[in-house]
Formats: structure tokens, sequence, C-alpha cells
């Protein structure tokens, strides 16, 4: 192991003994019980980041004397090579993930926060950050085909091209940076993999909690709270500062709720109007940051056909594992999630119409149609017809005559199934 690598983990050790030692009494130290479970996190964290670490040092161009085999140095070349055209539409995550050894969220945010000059802005120490991210992607549940850390990581892509949008760019701060980036790479940690209404229906311990209101959301955020703290990324900052962070981020995570879609969809329709949007303001640009989270988290339809169809086949078929949950504990199975019922196309195209296409055909209002939101519009059109062809041929022949349940596989059905789009969180 190089002299490097052994100076950080001595570092990241010599953390973690300091923050085991701080503010805790003596007797409590010394119990076995907490001992033991101390112990295991402890030893959970240095495997994470001896795993990881490997991975980040391409953010900092340096090519290991002494490799640890984790990834072909062929690999990291390419992944390199990817980074540095990270703001391009057409950056494909699943490769990234893979050139990365399953690192993708880590890797991308260190780069990110590097490349926009956060680290330097906020006096943010590198092992810390690095270590709060690992722990950020490893709140993910890798065995969610759709809610993961690869979700989480190609939302945050998204977010940082958005950022660089020329109408919002000119008017953020750093701070406006750091907290959609954030907000982007956290904003589904620890989700469960079944939505809202299963958790209610279910008597959830966090549909209790959070009082069946933005239950999903509420958990990413006080999750992402919790990991800032531990980590203590920002604990050398002001603590007003540091709770306004807090706050600004359960905002932004919040606004992701599919359920208040029509509030924030109105609203930006309402500024654009009126031609009221004063970026200068905070707050007209935070509420630009909510919107284009909201974006980058339901882009999928927006990206080309080979992502975005590996995107909509994943999400449906977390759907159709929370149906067989409910078939098997007998409960009534939830909206979109029936295998035999519901066709990935016909999902696919219900979520298009209702949900994607009214949002950024206001987006690229917002961005003056840029060549970006043209991008992405065409991107979407094209994918609709996709799906649409792949629509079983009754259903085809049925919405081609103008009548029959499949109108709304059209972009034209009723409020009650543009409801029911929204219930199938996001595909």
């Amino acid at each position: 192991m190089s002299c490097v690598l052994c100076f950080w983990i001595f570092c990241f050790l010599g953390d973690i003994r300091l923050r085991g030692q701080t503010g805790v009494p003596a007797e409590r130290r010394d119990t076995t019980y907490s001992g033991e479970i101390g112990t295991k996190k402890k030893v959970k964290r240095l495997l994470s980041f001896q795993r990881y670490f490997h991975a980040s040092r391409l953010l900092r161009g340096i090519i290991p004397q002494a490799p640890l085999h984790l990834l072909d140095e062929d690999y990291l070349g390419q992944a390199r090579h990817m980074l540095s055209k990270v703001g391009m539409w057409d950056f494909d995550i699943f490769l990234f993930d893979r050139l990365t050894n399953g690192n993708s969220l880590v890797t991308l945010l260190c780069h990110l926060f590097n490349s926009h000059g956060l680290i330097h802005h906020f006096k943010l120490d590198m092992v810390t950050l690095h270590r709060f991210l690992v722990m950020v992607q490893e709140d993910y549940h890798s065995q969610n085909p759709y809610h993961n850390a690869v979700h989480a990581a190609d939302v945050t892509q998204a977010m940082h091209c958005y950022l660089k949008e020329p109408k919002l760019a000119s008017f953020l701060t750093p701070l406006d940076i750091m907290l959609g980036l954030l907000a982007a790479a956290a904003h589904d940690v620890d989700h469960p993999g079944v939505n809202q209404p299963f958790l209610i229906k279910t008597n959830h311990h966090l549909a209790n909690l959070y009082q069946n209101m933005s239950v999903l959301e509420n958990h990413h955020w006080r999750s992402t709270i919790g990991m800032l703290r531990e980590s203590r990324l920002l604990a050398h900052l002001p603590k007003e500062m540091t709770q306004d962070i807090e706050q600004q981020l359960g905002s932004l995570i919040l606004a992701t709720d599919i359920n208040r879609q029509n509030e924030f969809l109105t609203r930006l329709k309402a500024h654009l109007h009126n031609k009221d949007l004063r970026l200068e303001d905070a707050h007209d640009r935070h509420f630009m940051l909510q919107i284009a989270l909201k974006c980058a988290d339901i882009c999928n339809p927006c990206r080309i056909w080979e992502m975005s169809k590996q995107w909509s086949e994943r999400v449906c078929e977390e759907f159709y594992r929370q149906g067989e949950l409910e078939q098997k504990f007998e409960l009534e199975i939830s909206p979109l999630c029936n295998q035999q019922k519901d066709s990935i196309p016909s999902i696919q195209i219900g979520f298009m119409s209702y949900i994607v296409e009214p949002l950024f055909r206001e987006w690229a209002h917002f961005t003056g149609n840029s060549a970006l939101s043209e991008n992405m519009l065409g991107h979407l059109a094209h994918n609709k017809a996709q799906w649409k062809s792949l629509l079983p041929r009754q259903h085809r022949s049925r919405g081609s005559s103008g009548s029959g349940p499949d109108q709304d596989h059209a972009g034209q059905g009723t409020e009650s199934e543009e409801q029911t789009a929204r219930e199938g969180d996001s595909p």
C-alpha cells in the first residue's frame, strides 16, 4: 500500500477516533455493546473508504504507482475522459458506473465539487467530503432496479447541465450550486423501492412519522441531514449558515414529490406569463432550483432512446415488484404495478403526456428554447413515438379509433388518469 494511501487512511481513522471521543461520557464509551457497534461502523466506513479511494484519484489526475487493482488503468482513463464531457446531454451514466466500479455517484460529485470551485470556496476537507459522499452512496439500495445510486448520479449529471443554462448560470452563487448538486445526489437516499401509497396502506412507521405527507421525500431529507451532521462536512461553517443549508436542502428535496407537480407547474406558468422572475432575488433563484431538480428527477424520457428505454424498464420492474408484494399480502394492487395489465409502453406514454411534457415545455420557455431544451424535447417526442409503436396491437387499434380506455395513453386522458400517472412515483 502506498505511503500516500496510508497517510489518508491514518487521517481518516484519526478523524473517526476524534469524533468518537467528542462529547461522549466515558462510561458510555467504555460499554462493550457500544464499543462493538462503533467498531463495526468504523470498519465498514474504512473498507468503504479504501474501496472508493482509488476511483477518486482520477479526479486529481493521479496514476497510482502501486495500483490497488480495484479498477483497471484502462477503465480509469476512460472514466477520466468521460468526466471531461460531463456537461454533455448524451453522457452515459450506465457506462460511467461500470468504469468506476459502481462508484458513479461518489466520483461524479467529487469531480463536480472540484470543477465548480466549491471545495475551495467553502474550504471543504476533501477526505470528509469523500466520506460523506460514500455514506450517501451506500444509503441507496442497490437492489432497487430504479431508485438506486445510479439514478442519483444520473439526476446529478442532469442537474449539472441545467445549472449551466445561460438564463440561470449567470445568477447562481456557489451556495446555489452546492445546494443543487447535494439535493440531486441525495434526493432519493434510502428509498425502499415502493411508493408512498404502499407505505400508507401498510401502516409503515415512516408514514406514521410524517403523517402521510411527502413521506419518502421527508425521509430522504432527514436522512441527508443526518449524514451531513455525522460526517461533519459543514461543521466549520457558521451555525446559522448550516441551518440555512439544511432547510434549503429540505425545500429542494420536498419539491420532488410528484404529488406537488401541479402546484409547481402552476407557479412556473404564472411567473413566465407575468415575466416577474427576478433571479437576482434569492427566493426566485431557489424556486428555479426546485424546478431544475424536478426536471432532473424525471428527465429520463428526454434522454437518447437507448438510455431512456433502460430507465423505463427499470422503473417498471420496480413497480411490478411492488405489485407482487401487494398481491402476496392480499392488498389491492397499486396503479401501474400490475404486470398483467400495465405494459411498459402504456405506462411511459401516460407519464410523458401528463407529467414530463407539460413541465419540460415550461422549462424550455424559461430557458428561451435553449439548445439543450430543444434537444430534450426532440428526444421526448422521438421516445414517445417509439413507445407508441411498441404498444400492444389492441391498444393501438383502440387508440386510433378515437375511443376506448387507451385514450389516456395518447395524452388525452381524464384528470383521474393524470392522477394515476402521478401515483406511479417517477417512471
